[in-house]
């Protein structure tokens, strides 16, 4: 419908779940961003886990959040 903002439902950003989501698996790719840019990925409970790890095994700091608190920094080395 024209003048809709997008789905009202913040659904996990894991492939083929159609959960809603309770996490911001806050992330960045220190390579190529400084500690200020921060991509969030949503995670429902049964996905914030492996999308931590997957993240996490290929270099990149993680912080998990709860969907409303938001970071403005990932450090190196990440957190929880």
């Amino acid at each position: 419908m024209i003048g809709e903002s997008g789905p009202s439902t913040q659904r996990c950003s894991r492939a083929g779940c159609l959960v809603s989501a309770s996490w911001n698996v806050n992330w960045r790719n220190p390579r190529i961003h400084g500690l200020d840019r921060v991509k969030i990925w949503l995670a429902c409970d049964d996905h914030v886990q492996y999308l931590r790890e997957y993240l996490s095994a290929r270099g990149f700091p993680v912080v998990v959040t709860d969907l409303n608190q938001h970071v403005d920094v990932v450090p190196d080395g990440g957190g929880a």
